[in-house]
């Protein structure tokens, strides 16, 4: 199995589970809504909104993680909402219910499979990317000197492997590539990745 065919085996059934819980808590909620009021394409609205803050919070908690903004012993803003969203939903669904223990437990299934299936994927997408590989980057001495950009041997090597992972992070995020993404992705010094970002640009072909 190819490793694409592998992580969409891995995240297939989340993504699944995550759809048909979201759809069962949304038939709750907007029930709920038309039962009090809230009729026509408000109902919708209503259900969709309260959905939909719940998968935007948990966006938002991996990406204070990942920046370092979360702090100890303090509840973030983005967890305060989705405990909200949840709490909301999980009402709306237990006000389906039939008023018995097996109703209660059913009618809160949609919500709590919706909440697990967020938290799995808020948590595989914290998960840190693996570093590119040491043996991919040709070894070079840090005062070498890169004023010829086609010459042959370890440096002419490097500096292929610079113009490509140049190439390939403007192609994939629309702008040039920086000096420190530069010296993290070959893992040489600052020193060395200006050399190489500022031959690089002097002789793109």
């Amino acid at each position: 199995m190819t490793p694409k065919a592998a992580r969409l085996a891995d995240t297939a059934p989340v993504l699944i589970l995550a759809l048909i819980a979201g759809a069962g808590s949304f038939t709750h909620i907007r029930d709920t809504a038309t039962e009090h009021g809230q009729t026509g394409w408000m109902a919708w609205a209503v259900a969709v909104c309260v959905d939909l803050t719940c998968v935007m919070a948990a966006r938002e908690r991996q990406r204070d993680r990942k920046n370092g903004r979360e702090r100890n012993g303090r509840i973030s803003w983005p967890t305060l909402v989705l405990t909200s969203g949840i709490v909301l939903s999980l009402a709306a669904n237990l006000a389906q219910a039939e008023p018995s223990p097996w109703g209660w437990i059913t009618a809160a299934t949609p919500a709590g499979a919706f909440l697990v299936a967020v938290s799995m994927l808020e948590r595989r997408a914290s998960e840190p990317r693996p570093e590119p590989s040491s043996d991919l980057v040709p070894a070079v001495p840090e005062t070498t000197a890169l004023a010829v950009p086609d010459q042959n041997g370890p440096v002419g090597e490097l500096l292929d492997y610079a113009r490509r992972v140049a190439h390939e992070h403007q192609a994939r995020h629309g702008k040039p590539i920086t000096r420190d993404t530069l010296r993290a992705r070959l893992g040489v010094s600052s020193q060395l990745a200006s050399d190489l970002l500022r031959t690089l640009r002097d002789s793109p072909a």
